[in-house]
Protein backbone atom coordinates (compact mmCIF):
# COMPACT_ATOMS: atom_id res chain seq x y z
CA UNK A 1 0.00 0.00 0.00
CA UNK A 2 1.33 3.45 -0.97
CA UNK A 3 0.81 6.20 1.59
CA UNK A 4 1.26 9.96 1.20
CA UNK A 5 1.67 11.71 4.58
CA UNK A 6 1.13 15.49 4.53
CA UNK A 7 2.23 17.26 7.73
CA UNK A 8 2.72 20.81 8.97
CA UNK A 9 6.23 22.23 8.76
CA UNK A 10 5.63 24.99 11.35
CA UNK A 11 4.67 22.98 14.44
CA UNK A 12 6.19 23.88 17.82
CA UNK A 13 6.03 20.28 19.01
CA UNK A 14 8.73 18.18 17.36
CA UNK A 15 6.99 15.19 15.76
CA UNK A 16 9.60 14.13 13.19
CA UNK A 17 10.28 10.80 14.88
CA UNK A 18 6.55 10.01 14.99
CA UNK A 19 6.36 10.52 11.23
CA UNK A 20 9.42 8.33 10.73
CA UNK A 21 7.88 5.50 12.79
CA UNK A 22 4.69 5.70 10.70
CA UNK A 23 6.79 5.58 7.55
CA UNK A 24 8.71 2.53 8.79
CA UNK A 25 5.49 0.60 9.46
CA UNK A 26 3.81 1.35 6.14
CA UNK A 27 4.51 -0.69 3.00
CA UNK A 28 5.57 2.50 1.23
CA UNK A 29 5.21 6.03 2.62
CA UNK A 30 6.24 9.44 1.28
CA UNK A 31 6.31 12.34 3.77
CA UNK A 32 5.71 15.93 2.62
CA UNK A 33 6.14 18.89 5.01
CA UNK A 34 3.77 21.60 3.86
CA UNK A 35 3.97 25.32 4.48
CA UNK A 36 0.89 27.19 5.66
CA UNK A 37 0.32 28.43 2.10
CA UNK A 38 0.49 24.87 0.73
CA UNK A 39 -1.92 23.63 3.39
CA UNK A 40 -4.42 26.29 2.35
CA UNK A 41 -4.23 25.19 -1.30
CA UNK A 42 -4.15 21.42 -0.92
CA UNK A 43 -5.71 20.82 -4.31
CA UNK A 44 -2.75 22.32 -6.15
CA UNK A 45 -0.24 20.39 -4.06
CA UNK A 46 -2.12 17.10 -4.43
CA UNK A 47 -2.32 17.50 -8.18
CA UNK A 48 1.41 18.22 -8.45
CA UNK A 49 2.22 15.25 -6.17
CA UNK A 50 -0.02 12.89 -8.22
CA UNK A 51 -2.16 11.93 -5.23
CA UNK A 52 -4.21 9.56 -7.39
CA UNK A 53 -1.24 7.17 -7.47
CA UNK A 54 -1.48 6.63 -3.69
CA UNK A 55 -3.79 4.31 -1.78
CA UNK A 56 -3.91 6.62 1.26
CA UNK A 57 -3.53 10.37 1.65
CA UNK A 58 -3.01 11.21 5.33
CA UNK A 59 -3.39 14.87 6.30
CA UNK A 60 -2.17 16.45 9.53
CA UNK A 61 -3.25 20.09 9.38
CA UNK A 62 -5.52 22.53 11.18
CA UNK A 63 -9.28 22.20 10.83
CA UNK A 64 -9.61 25.92 10.02
CA UNK A 65 -7.45 25.32 6.93
CA UNK A 66 -9.25 22.15 5.89
CA UNK A 67 -12.88 23.24 6.28
CA UNK A 68 -12.88 25.64 3.26
CA UNK A 69 -11.41 22.94 0.97
CA UNK A 70 -14.18 20.35 0.89
CA UNK A 71 -14.32 20.12 -2.90
CA UNK A 72 -10.67 19.09 -3.19
CA UNK A 73 -10.86 16.76 -0.17
CA UNK A 74 -13.94 15.00 -1.55
CA UNK A 75 -11.86 13.89 -4.54
CA UNK A 76 -9.49 11.74 -2.44
CA UNK A 77 -10.61 8.06 -2.21
CA UNK A 78 -8.19 7.03 0.56
CA UNK A 79 -8.47 10.03 2.87
CA UNK A 80 -7.27 9.84 6.49
CA UNK A 81 -6.97 12.72 8.97
CA UNK A 82 -4.47 12.71 11.82
CA UNK A 83 -5.90 14.99 14.51
CA UNK A 84 -4.60 16.06 17.93
CA UNK A 85 -7.09 18.88 18.56
CA UNK A 86 -10.47 17.24 17.94
CA UNK A 87 -11.33 17.58 21.65
CA UNK A 88 -12.33 21.14 20.65
CA UNK A 89 -15.27 19.60 18.78
CA UNK A 90 -16.98 19.04 22.14
CA UNK A 91 -15.35 21.77 24.22
CA UNK A 92 -17.74 24.37 25.60
CA UNK A 93 -16.86 27.81 24.31
CA UNK A 94 -14.50 26.62 21.59
CA UNK A 95 -14.87 28.33 18.22
CA UNK A 96 -14.35 24.91 16.64
CA UNK A 97 -17.21 23.23 18.50
CA UNK A 98 -18.87 20.74 16.07
CA UNK A 99 -16.65 21.93 13.19
CA UNK A 100 -14.78 18.62 13.13
CA UNK A 101 -18.05 16.68 12.99
CA UNK A 102 -19.33 18.79 10.10
CA UNK A 103 -16.14 18.30 8.08
CA UNK A 104 -15.94 14.54 8.65
CA UNK A 105 -19.64 13.99 7.92
CA UNK A 106 -19.26 15.75 4.57
CA UNK A 107 -16.46 13.26 3.78
CA UNK A 108 -18.19 9.99 4.76
CA UNK A 109 -15.40 7.77 3.39
CA UNK A 110 -12.66 9.43 5.47
CA UNK A 111 -11.12 8.12 8.68
CA UNK A 112 -10.23 10.42 11.58
CA UNK A 113 -7.41 9.26 13.86
CA UNK A 114 -8.12 11.24 17.02
CA UNK A 115 -6.11 11.44 20.25
CA UNK A 116 -8.98 11.15 22.75
CA UNK A 117 -10.73 7.88 23.60
CA UNK A 118 -14.00 9.59 24.50
CA UNK A 119 -13.76 11.90 21.48
CA UNK A 120 -13.49 8.82 19.26
CA UNK A 121 -16.47 7.21 20.97
CA UNK A 122 -18.64 10.32 20.57
CA UNK A 123 -17.72 10.68 16.90
CA UNK A 124 -18.45 7.03 16.24
CA UNK A 125 -21.93 7.59 17.70
CA UNK A 126 -22.37 10.32 15.06
CA UNK A 127 -21.55 7.85 12.29
CA UNK A 128 -17.96 9.00 11.74
CA UNK A 129 -15.15 6.51 11.12
CA UNK A 130 -13.14 7.73 14.12
CA UNK A 131 -10.32 5.73 15.72
CA UNK A 132 -8.53 6.50 18.97
CA UNK A 133 -4.74 6.61 18.78
CA UNK A 134 -3.26 8.42 21.77
CA UNK A 135 -0.76 11.23 21.84
CA UNK A 136 2.72 10.29 23.00
CA UNK A 137 6.28 11.51 23.41
CA UNK A 138 9.58 11.25 21.52
CA UNK A 139 11.67 8.75 23.47
CA UNK A 140 14.79 9.83 21.56
CA UNK A 141 14.47 13.42 22.75
CA UNK A 142 12.87 13.08 26.19
CA UNK A 143 14.08 10.89 29.05
CA UNK A 144 15.05 10.94 32.72
CA UNK A 145 18.55 12.45 32.99
CA UNK A 146 18.76 11.72 36.73
CA UNK A 147 19.43 15.39 37.52
CA UNK A 148 18.87 17.10 40.85
CA UNK A 149 15.24 18.22 40.92
CA UNK A 150 15.65 21.73 42.27
CA UNK A 151 12.25 22.99 41.04
CA UNK A 152 9.68 21.59 43.50
CA UNK A 153 6.60 22.38 41.38
CA UNK A 154 6.40 23.54 37.78
CA UNK A 155 4.47 23.92 34.55
CA UNK A 156 6.01 24.46 31.11
CA UNK A 157 3.85 25.64 28.22
CA UNK A 158 1.67 28.28 26.64
CA UNK A 159 -1.23 30.05 28.34
CA UNK A 160 -2.12 32.38 25.47
CA UNK A 161 -4.92 30.57 23.64
CA UNK A 162 -8.55 31.37 24.44
CA UNK A 163 -9.11 27.65 25.03
CA UNK A 164 -6.51 27.83 27.83
CA UNK A 165 -8.29 30.54 29.86
CA UNK A 166 -9.26 28.16 32.68
CA UNK A 167 -5.79 26.59 32.64
CA UNK A 168 -4.21 30.03 32.93
CA UNK A 169 -6.41 31.11 35.83
CA UNK A 170 -5.78 27.91 37.79
CA UNK A 171 -2.04 27.81 37.23
CA UNK A 172 -1.59 31.46 38.13
CA UNK A 173 -3.59 30.95 41.33
CA UNK A 174 -1.56 27.86 42.25
CA UNK A 175 1.64 29.79 41.57
CA UNK A 176 0.55 32.51 44.01
CA UNK A 177 -0.16 29.95 46.72
CA UNK A 178 2.83 27.64 46.19
CA UNK A 179 5.55 29.55 44.33
CA UNK A 180 5.17 27.13 41.40
CA UNK A 181 7.29 27.90 38.33
CA UNK A 182 5.12 28.71 35.29
CA UNK A 183 7.18 29.40 32.17
CA UNK A 184 7.90 28.49 28.57
CA UNK A 185 11.09 27.04 27.13
CA UNK A 186 12.47 26.40 23.68
CA UNK A 187 11.73 22.95 22.28
CA UNK A 188 14.57 20.45 22.47
CA UNK A 189 17.47 20.64 24.92
CA UNK A 190 16.12 23.47 27.10
CA UNK A 191 12.75 21.76 27.48
CA UNK A 192 14.42 18.43 28.36
CA UNK A 193 16.72 20.00 30.94
CA UNK A 194 13.93 21.97 32.60
CA UNK A 195 11.56 19.00 32.81
CA UNK A 196 14.36 17.06 34.49
CA UNK A 197 14.69 19.76 37.16
CA UNK A 198 10.97 19.65 38.08
CA UNK A 199 9.86 17.34 40.88
CA UNK A 200 6.07 17.73 40.46
CA UNK A 201 4.72 18.74 37.04
CA UNK A 202 1.26 20.31 37.26
CA UNK A 203 -1.00 19.68 34.28
CA UNK A 204 -4.22 21.71 33.98
CA UNK A 205 -6.09 20.43 30.91
CA UNK A 206 -9.40 21.77 32.19
CA UNK A 207 -12.47 21.22 30.04
CA UNK A 208 -10.55 19.42 27.31
CA UNK A 209 -11.70 15.87 27.94
CA UNK A 210 -8.29 14.42 27.05
CA UNK A 211 -4.65 14.63 28.04
CA UNK A 212 -2.23 16.90 26.22
CA UNK A 213 1.22 15.75 25.09
CA UNK A 214 2.97 17.41 28.04
CA UNK A 215 1.48 14.85 30.44
CA UNK A 216 3.33 11.99 28.75
CA UNK A 217 6.51 14.02 28.31
CA UNK A 218 6.63 14.96 32.00
CA UNK A 219 6.08 11.36 33.08
CA UNK A 220 8.79 10.09 30.73
CA UNK A 221 11.25 12.58 32.23
CA UNK A 222 10.61 11.31 35.76
CA UNK A 223 8.34 14.03 37.12
CA UNK A 224 5.45 13.25 39.43
CA UNK A 225 2.47 14.15 37.24
CA UNK A 226 -0.26 16.09 39.07
CA UNK A 227 -3.01 16.13 36.45
CA UNK A 228 -6.53 17.47 36.14
CA UNK A 229 -8.80 14.42 36.04
CA UNK A 230 -10.53 13.87 32.69
CA UNK A 231 -13.16 11.56 34.19
CA UNK A 232 -13.74 8.35 32.30
CA UNK A 233 -10.76 9.11 30.04
CA UNK A 234 -8.41 8.51 33.00
CA UNK A 235 -9.03 4.77 33.23
CA UNK A 236 -9.35 4.32 29.46
CA UNK A 237 -5.74 5.48 29.10
CA UNK A 238 -4.52 3.36 32.01
CA UNK A 239 -3.90 6.10 34.55
CA UNK A 240 -4.21 5.09 38.23
CA UNK A 241 -4.47 7.78 40.90
CA UNK A 242 -1.63 7.68 43.45
CA UNK A 243 0.05 4.84 41.50
CA UNK A 244 1.39 6.31 38.26
CA UNK A 245 -0.24 9.75 38.45
CA UNK A 246 -1.88 12.05 40.99
CA UNK A 247 -5.30 13.45 40.03
CA UNK A 248 -7.14 16.53 41.21
CA UNK A 249 -10.57 17.98 40.41
CA UNK A 250 -10.39 21.41 42.04
CA UNK A 251 -7.81 23.97 43.09
CA UNK A 252 -8.28 23.03 46.72
CA UNK A 253 -7.65 19.36 45.96
CA UNK A 254 -4.53 20.30 43.97
CA UNK A 255 -3.17 22.20 46.98
CA UNK A 256 -3.94 19.27 49.27
CA UNK A 257 -2.29 16.77 46.93
CA UNK A 258 0.78 18.98 46.59
CA UNK A 259 1.08 19.17 50.36
CA UNK A 260 0.69 15.39 50.61
CA UNK A 261 3.39 14.80 47.97
CA UNK A 262 5.80 17.07 49.82
CA UNK A 263 5.15 15.25 53.10
CA UNK A 264 5.53 11.78 51.53
CA UNK A 265 8.78 11.90 49.50
CA UNK A 266 9.11 8.11 49.25
CA UNK A 267 5.58 7.69 47.92
CA UNK A 268 6.10 10.61 45.54
CA UNK A 269 9.26 8.96 44.22
CA UNK A 270 7.39 5.67 43.69
CA UNK A 271 4.60 7.42 41.76
CA UNK A 272 7.19 9.16 39.58
CA UNK A 273 8.96 5.85 38.85
CA UNK A 274 5.68 4.09 38.05
CA UNK A 275 4.62 6.96 35.80
CA UNK A 276 7.90 6.90 33.93
CA UNK A 277 7.70 3.15 33.33
CA UNK A 278 4.05 3.50 32.27
CA UNK A 279 4.82 6.25 29.74
CA UNK A 280 7.78 4.32 28.33
CA UNK A 281 5.71 1.16 27.88
CA UNK A 282 2.55 2.68 26.41
CA UNK A 283 3.07 6.22 25.11
CA UNK A 284 6.42 6.42 23.34
CA UNK A 285 6.37 7.30 19.64
CA UNK A 286 7.56 3.79 18.75
CA UNK A 287 4.21 2.43 19.96
CA UNK A 288 2.02 5.35 18.85
CA UNK A 289 3.54 5.46 15.35
CA UNK A 290 3.03 1.73 14.88
CA UNK A 291 -0.64 2.04 15.81
CA UNK A 292 -1.11 4.99 13.48
CA UNK A 293 0.38 3.05 10.58
CA UNK A 294 -1.89 0.09 11.31
CA UNK A 295 -5.07 2.18 11.27
CA UNK A 296 -3.97 4.17 8.21
CA UNK A 297 -3.66 0.96 6.20
CA UNK A 298 -6.88 -0.71 7.36
CA UNK A 299 -9.73 -0.81 4.80
CA UNK A 300 -11.81 2.38 4.55
CA UNK A 301 -15.48 2.90 3.79
CA UNK A 302 -16.48 2.91 0.13
CA UNK A 303 -15.74 6.17 -1.69
CA UNK A 304 -18.18 7.88 -4.02
CA UNK A 305 -16.82 9.89 -6.91
CA UNK A 306 -17.94 13.53 -6.51
CA UNK A 307 -20.35 15.18 -8.91
CA UNK A 308 -19.32 16.24 -12.41
CA UNK A 309 -19.56 19.89 -11.35
CA UNK A 310 -17.11 19.31 -8.49
CA UNK A 311 -14.72 17.37 -10.70
CA UNK A 312 -14.71 20.11 -13.31
CA UNK A 313 -14.21 22.81 -10.68
CA UNK A 314 -11.17 21.14 -9.06
CA UNK A 315 -9.74 20.37 -12.52
CA UNK A 316 -9.98 24.00 -13.56
CA UNK A 317 -8.82 25.46 -10.22
CA UNK A 318 -6.12 22.99 -9.21
CA UNK A 319 -5.46 20.69 -12.14
CA UNK A 320 -6.70 17.70 -10.12
CA UNK A 321 -7.63 14.56 -12.00
CA UNK A 322 -10.24 12.65 -10.05
CA UNK A 323 -9.92 8.82 -10.02
CA UNK A 324 -12.74 6.62 -11.25
CA UNK A 325 -15.00 5.05 -8.65
CA UNK A 326 -13.87 1.54 -7.60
Amino acid sequence: MKVMLLVMDEQRVILDRLYEIVQQHCDACVIHRLSKAQQMRLGAFLAAAHYEQFDRVVIFSRIKRLAPQMAALSCIPGLVFLEHDAYQNYMAGSKYRQVYSRVYKRLPNCRALVSGALVARRMQAEGIDAVFVSKGYDEHLLRNLQLTRDIPIGFLGSLKSKEYAQRKALLESLARHTGMLVTRTESGAEYLQTLNRIKVFVSADIGMGEFMIKNFEAMACGCVLLAWSQGEEDALLGFEDLHNVVFYRSEQEALEKLQWLQSQPEKAAAIAANGQAFAQAHYCFARVGRDLAEHIQRPLRAWRRPSLATRLWVKLRYGMSVPESP
